[in-house]
């Protein structure tokens, strides 16, 4: 169902610029498929993810989201990362780009 929000064509930066681990040429993620692996080697951790938005705009079909993720992970470890999430609606209302701005 969660990919159901993406259109086929969209595209996923987490991060912008990419990451090491799990994007190192920074390229992103198009595609439902690919976009769809990306967050399943997050979802296959046992642990919590929890998001708290702090601020949000609206402008046109475009959103931009100061948000804090929060990750528990099952040996109680935590993880906290604050955010800048930028998602582009298509004009059917389904995400056509997806961009987090985090370090």
């Amino acid at each position: 169902g969660w990919l159901d929000l993406f259109e086929p064509y969209a595209k996923v930066e987490d991060p912008v610029g990419g990451h090491p681990q799990w994007d190192p040429a920074g390229k992103g993620f198009e595609g439902r498929e690919a976009i769809g692996r990306f967050y399943d080697s997050f979802s296959a951790h046992p642990g919590e993810m929890l998001f708290e938005v702090h601020h949000l705009v609206t402008c046109g079909q475009e959103v931009a989201a100061f948000v804090t993720m929060r990750m528990t992970f099952p040996d109680g470890s935590k993880h906290e990362q604050k955010m800048i999430n930028c998602y582009k609606a298509s004009v059917t209302g389904k995400i056509v780009s997806l961009r987090s701005f985090w370090r």
